[in-house]
């Protein structure tokens, strides 16, 4: 199993800023609730992470 793995799970996934200045990303299936809380420098890293894959991706298709 890996990334490139496909499953038929259905999940929830909210993304915002906590309380104590932290951004959480919140992750909810099938009754598991996962949330992880990030510094707003780590979330930033995370946002050009997914932005890097989203470029890949577009490139593969073409």
């Amino acid at each position: 199993m890996g990334i490139d793995t496909e499953r038929d799970i259905e999940a929830n996934l909210q993304i915002g800023p906590t309380d104590l200045g932290m951004v959480r990303i919140f992750i909810e299936a099938q009754g598991i609730e996962i949330p992880m809380d990030f510094d707003p420098e780590e979330a930033e890293d995370i946002a050009e992470e997914i932005r890097a894959a989203a470029q890949a991706a577009r490139a593969l298709k073409r």
